[in-house]
């Protein structure tokens, strides 16, 4: 090591102990050299215990499971890899890793990989939707759209028949409303309607279902999310649901993704599959049936005005306008949590205004409405409105940019021989501005 590279080590062990990625690297025999402060906080795990031990001592996952060790194996790059494990400590864990192998000389000697905590993440994409303490009934779900009068339709006939059912469609659409909705539509009924959140990998979780089957009267369970099971974990519920002794149960289940492709990717079982595809039902997302909004919109404002005593009734022209051209790529789900950021705010309001929407929201959406006109839109009227210095000088510049922008019909390099900066430090500024 010569005198410069000394001279930036406490440089690059600085930036590796407080860089937001998990940073993990090994040597060519699997044995961990580099284990980063992030990665510490992600994996629940310190420096002593990974030193001088392999990954299959560490992490319960098999060997083929691993993409550091993929990488070291076959000495290419691994990206965007989403991977669910258990530490030693038996924490379970979400990352979304980027793993690389390094060269020295032409030789590779080990790998490094970056990994992105979504742990928080997924939990909060995989919470239902909100029941509100009743029951969910086809009479209280609001969409309006024909394509979901066609699943309530079809799934009304699978009650009828009492069969088993696949739910398909991407998460926060509402496959879990559906399926209790089919419960509460049996005929004669059944006792409980039971759920099972399959994105939990615990594999005790399956143990204890088969524990509440045998003690539970004859009930509906919906197993939501089987394609987040391990294979064995799937091998493991088809078995209990082909159990005789448990037949007086109807049992659902949902997928968030074709099933086929889901087989053909390993990530789904094809006899768990053929089991529960009696029936097939695909719950399209919001971006396919945007009149569905409204209604759902309007019954969330009717709770809260029961709840809270509130006067709000609705969302002005211009932000309906917005809720109908946003993508909303989180479904019924991400518009109830928005709603619920905005409904935390609402004092006499009656109609939910721009100026009401969360600052990350309106982000979001900047490319749909048009550039702000006014400075007004983002200068602040009274001392109620204030916001945070940060907040208020990113209002500002998302302006600006806007309106330089716009004078150049979105030509980068004009723009930015404008504002006098580089076309990359624009561009960077630009993207910052869309996440």
């Amino acid at each position: 090591m010569n005198h410069k590279d000394l001279e930036l080590l406490p440089f690059y062990r600085f930036a590796s102990d407080h860089i937001s990625v998990g940073i993990h690297a090994i040597d060519q025999n699997g044995r961990t050299i580099l284990y980063n402060e992030k990665m510490k906080n992600i994996e629940g795990l310190d420096l002593h215990d990974v030193a001088d031990r392999t990954l299959l001592e560490l992490f319960q996952f098999d060997q083929h499971e691993s993409t550091l060790l993929k990488v070291l194996q076959s000495g290419e790059q691994v990206l965007n890899v989403k991977q669910t494990y258990w530490n030693r400590n038996g924490h379970e864990i979400t990352t979304i890793n980027d793993t690389y192998p390094v060269f020295q000389d032409g030789i590779l000697i080990g790998a490094v990989e970056l990994a992105r905590d979504v742990t928080t993440l997924e939990r909060m994409v995989y919470q239902p939707l909100r029941r509100y303490g009743e029951p969910i009934t086809f009479s209280v779900i609001t969409a309006v759209s024909d394509t979901m009068k066609q699943v309530i339709s079809t799934a009304k006939k699978a009650a009828t028949a009492r069969l088993s059912v696949l739910l398909i469609g991407e998460a926060g659409t509402g496959k879990d409303l559906v399926a209790e909705g089919i419960h509460y539509e049996l005929s004669p009924p059944l006792v409980h309607f039971y759920t099972l959140y399959c994105h939990n990998s615990d594999p005790t979780i399956l143990n204890k279902l088969k524990e509440d089957l045998v003690a539970l009267e004859e009930s509906t369970i919906f197993c939501e999310r089987i394609d987040l099971l391990t294979l064995a974990m799937q091998q493991q519920l088809f078995e209990m649901v082909n159990d005789p002794t448990l037949s007086g149960h109807l049992f659902l289940a949902s997928v968030g993704a074709d099933p086929i492709d889901l087989i053909a990717s390993g990530d789904l079982l094809k006899d768990l599959y053929y089991f529960f595809a009696t029936m097939t039902i695909y719950v399209p997302p919001l971006r396919e049936r945007r009149e569905d909004i409204d209604p759902f919109v309007h019954d969330y404002f009717a709770r809260h005005r029961v709840r809270f005593g509130s006067i709000i009734h609705g969302l002005s022209l211009d932000v309906r306008e917005l809720f109908h051209s946003y993508d909303w790529p989180g479904n019924l789900k991400e518009v109830e949590i928005l709603l619920d950021e905005i409904s935390s705010m609402i004092t006499t309001e009656e109609l939910v205004t721009f100026e009401m929407l969360p600052l990350h929201f309106k982000l979001k959406v900047q490319e749909i409405r048009k550039p702000l006109k006014r400075a007004e839109d983002f200068v602040v009227q009274t001392e109620k409105d204030l916001l945070p210095l940060d907040e208020y000088l990113r209002e500002a510049e998302m302006y600006y940019l806007q309106k330089v922008m716009g004078m150049f019909d979105g030509n980068v390099t004009k723009a930015s021989n404008a504002l006098g900066m580089s076309r990359q430090n624009l561009q960077y500024r630009l993207r910052k501005m869309k996440k």
